[in-house]
């Protein structure tokens, strides 16, 4: 996993908002990225007042879409 934005200190959902490491993988929209936290894919949003990225790894998991060629 060499190419992402950021890994960093990230609020995460599951924990109530606490912090712990996350990898933010790419750009998704306007202020909707995709995370990586704990071998989940899901969605993060950055809040520049505070200056951190916020995981949802509850409601925002995305789940992979298998190809035609895995489903062979």
């Amino acid at each position: 996993m060499d190419n992402y934005l950021d890994k960093c200190k990230c609020h995460i959902h599951s924990l109530d908002g606490g912090l712990d490491e996350a990898t933010i993988l790419k750009r998704i929209g306007d202020n909707q990225y995709l995370a990586d936290y704990n071998g989940v894919k899901c969605t993060a949003i950055f809040n520049p007042f505070v200056g951190r990225y916020y995981v949802d790894d509850k409601y925002g998991v995305i789940k992979e879409q298998k190809t035609q060629e895995q489903e062979r």
